[in-house]
């Protein structure tokens, strides 16, 4: 081959092989960034990076490992977002990381409800009405269309004034014509007449407290029907309604915390049809729709999230070593030998030269007649010159982090296991080794960092601790019985401790301080002042020793506790649960969840007399609503006919200012009246309505009269009904309806008007009805 070949071959091959070689860098630079991703938590853009790596080069393992170890991590990541979104009402975006988790992790059995769940509530909100099953069973689909608990419509929260002393049968039904119920009455229930005088209440208040009085009670049984029967036991347990509910708990982890909270059920709510299930962690009750919602109130104000606390642990060790030697450190003794001649010899026998060598230091009697200078040998040790200095510093600082529920002990243990013979062992024959009669057990014991907490969080973001702390280490061994046994050192805290959240809390420490000075030299020279440094060597050491253990509290989850769940609430009597509804005061506003706003524009129940504002409570027909008459001013004739006429007594008034006086609201030509409506206006600034009393018309026969009226000062607009009892029958004639009071507030001229007047027969039909006005001056 060519000199050009070859270079043409190596520059192919090279050609060749760099792709490959640059899909292995990127390769490489990806999964780096990938875990760098993980590294920062962010396991959705190190799943991508690790997918990307792999498909450049899917025969390394280590890609393909870090795929597979990611994808659960980034599944959740993708559920967790999704399930942010969705609580903020964002659907869409939420169903799109939905469909991403299934996509990254199949086997998501989270991802895959969640996505059902959303796109059915997507469905919902759409008025698809949601996924229906495919095939839907007869049992299935009476569940799908069961209803849930009768609650009654709302009604007029309006003031009423109510004074009736009557069968209660004639006052429930009196009630429920003005709130525009119908009553039904248990067979067996006898009714006795009482008496009921009740100023500024609600329909409602007035149905709680007829209930009241005449030992009886309600349930609803459409929105617009209540049952009436005697409140016994019996009777309560033979008409209430009950309803289940299964209650699956979130935060219930041992079988024992679902016992207590079935316990506190029934005996509480004294629902005795109640079940518990351990498997499925769910509660199932069955009573009436007022104890289940209390169960419900219960069960969400025990099973609540357990508070968390992460507890910083520094135990903190600083040593500090300083060696100074300073000085010259002479000679401090000396020693003389005596010495002996050396004699060698040689002797030569043919080619063989031998020679011998005397023992050093060897002397004979006679040499002690002719000793020398020379036969003394003398030993003199050297001076040193020392000039050291050694600072030598050690710092410990281990901080290990415990995360602990409220009430439940947390351990942490880092370091070894050392074993400790314990038991019976001693040696063996001849103290050689071990007895092998003796059976010798070892247990192991943990030496290192120990901690042991126990944490209890209170409401005002303290935190109670039970803490403690081992650390321990092996010093040295000893023999016992022949057998090797470490010694362990060890400091040991036992603390209990209250603290604010993040408040640092020294539990213990250990200061050791150690001074050592020596000195060494030539005695009376090593002391003079100077020169002492030349005859005497000082040695100086300091030790420092320091401990500190320190506990930091920080509470990750507190007790989430809401307004429903510290509130007190009406549950009725000491024989029988009930769930009182919560309603404004009068004058105070409808309340929450109400159709019936304070004023004026109120919405009313079907069959409930319209008005103005505001409306007037009137007795309840499907007739049409009465029709308005214009005001009938003083000094027009009569009205024609079957037409109802209202007027006032006196028609013209002149009072001084502070003065009360009444004023008759007058009818004419009446015929079967069994209720009159009305609404009055007058000025509010020059007078003030003091009382609405009953008229002698509509009790003309001695039947008791409802009078039901609402006052706006501000506006100086009286609402007012007058109604005769159910089934009396109207009245005929003329007469006084009713007598108002004023009082004279200040100086003017104006009018008292009837501006809207009605009125109803017996069978309840609308009476054409006129009004009138009365002219006022207050001097």
């Amino acid at each position: 081959m060519s000199r050009f070949q070859r270079a043409a071959t190596l520059v192919l091959t090279f050609i060749l092989l760099l792709p490959a070689a640059a899909f292995a860098d990127q390769a490489k630079k990806l999964y780096d960034e990938g875990k760098a991703a993980e590294a920062r938590e962010n396991y959705e853009l190190a799943y991508d990076l690790y997918s990307k790596a792999y498909n450049l080069k899917p025969s390394d393992l280590r890609y393909k490992a870090s795929i597979t170890r990611m994808r659960f991590l980034a599944g959740a990541s993708y559920v967790h977002r999704g399930q942010k979104l969705r609580d903020e009402g964002k659907l869409e975006d939420a169903l799109v990381l939905f469909e991403k988790a299934y996509v990254v992790d199949p086997s998501s059995f989270i991802a895959q409800q969640e996505i059902k769940k959303t796109r059915a509530m997507i469905d919902s909100k759409s008025g698809g009405g949601g996924a229906k099953p495919e095939a839907m069973t007869p049992i299935r689909k009476r569940l799908e269309e069961a209803q849930e608990p009768v609650e009654l419509a709302p009604i007029s929260n309006v003031p009423i004034t109510l004074k009736l002393t009557e069968d209660s049968k004639v006052i429930y039904q009196t009630i429920g014509k003005l709130a525009g119920l119908n009553v039904l009455f248990d067979p067996d229930y006898t009714s006795r007449r009482v008496s009921v005088e009740l100023n500024g209440v609600t329909l409602d208040q007035a149905l709680q407290v007829v209930a009241m009085e005449s030992k009886t009670f309600w349930r609803p049984v459409t929105p617009n029907t209540i049952f009436v029967a005697s409140d016994t036991i019996a009777k309560r347990k033979e008409l209430e309604q009950n309803v289940i509910k299964t209650f699956y708990l979130s935060n219930v982890s041992l079988p024992t915390e679902l016992q207590d909270m079935v316990n506190a059920i029934r005996s509480i709510l004294e629902v005795s049809r109640i079940q518990q299930l351990p498997t499925q962690k769910a509660i199932v009750v069955r009573g009436t729709p007022d104890q289940v919602a209390l169960a419900d109130k219960l069960i969400s104000d025990i099973d609540k999230a357990k508070p968390e606390v992460v507890i910083d642990v520094m135990v903190m060790t600083v040593t500090t070593d300083v060696t100074r030697d300073l000085g010259i450190v002479p000679p401090s003794n000396a020693t003389v030998a005596l010495q002996g001649t050396n004699t060698t010899g040689t002797t030569t026998t043919g080619t063989t030269t031998s020679t011998g060598t005397t023992t050093p230091n060897t002397l004979v009697l006679n040499s002690f007649a002719n000793l020398t200078a020379n036969d003394f040998l003398v030993t003199i040790p050297q001076a040193t010159a020392n000039f050291v200095f050694s600072n030598a510093g050690t710092k410990i600082i281990q901080s290990p982090r415990i995360r602990a529920s409220d009430n439940q002990k947390a351990s942490l243990k880092i370091g070894d296991r050392v074993p400790v013979a314990t038991g019976s062992f001693q040696p063996g024959i001849g103290g050689v080794g071990i007895n092998p009669l003796v059976n010798t057990q070892f247990q192991y014991i943990d030496v290192g960092v120990n901690i042991d907490v126990t944490p209890q969080v209170h409401a005002n973001r303290e935190v109670s601790m039970k803490v403690t702390i081992d650390v321990s280490e092996v010093d040295s061994y000893v023999s016992i019985g022949g057998i090797s046994q470490p010694v362990i050192g060890q400091r040991k805290i036992e603390h209990e401790v209250r603290l604010k959240e993040g408040e640092v809390s020294l539990m213990g420490g250990i200061l050791q301080d150690q001074d050592v000075k020596n000195w060494s030299g030539i005695p009376g020279l090593g002391q003079i002042p100077i020169l002492r440094y030349l005859f005497a060597s000082e040695h100086t050491e300091k030790q420092h020793s320091e401990i500190v253990f320190a506990l930091i509290p920080h509470i990750v989850r507190n007790q989430d506790l809401t307004a429903l769940n510290e509130r007190a609430l009406d549950v009725g009597t000491g024989t029988s649960i009930e769930l009182r509804r919560k309603i404004e005061s009068p004058g105070g506003g409808a309340p929450q969840g109400s159709a019936f706003p304070p004023k004026g524009g109120e919405p009313r129940p079907a069959g409930v007399a319209q008005a103005q504002n505001p409306p007037v409570a009137a007795p309840a027909t499907p007739a049409t609503p009465p029709a308005v008459a214009p005001p009938q001013q003083a000094g027009i004739p009569a009205p024609a006919s079957g037409t109802i006429s209202f007027t006032f007594d006196p028609a013209t008034a002149s009072q001084a200012t502070g003065s009360t006086f009444p004023v008759n609201v007058m009818l004419s030509n009446g015929q079967d009246v069994f209720s009159v409506p009305l609404q009055i206006s007058y000025d509010p600034k020059l007078l003030q309505l003091v009382n609405v009393s009953n008229g002698s018309f509509l009790s003309q026969d001695g039947q008791p009269v409802a009078l039901v009226h609402r006052d706006d000062p501000s506006t100086g607009m009286l609402q007012v009904t007058a109604t005769r009892p159910p089934s009396s029958g109207g009245a005929s004639g003329q007469g006084t309806v009713l007598t108002l009071t004023f009082l004279a507030k200040a100086p003017g001229q104006g009018t008292v008007s009837i501006t809207r007047p009605g009125a109803r027969n017996s069978s309840g039909q609308v009476i054409p009805a006129s009004g009138g006005q009365a002219s006022v001056t207050v001097h």
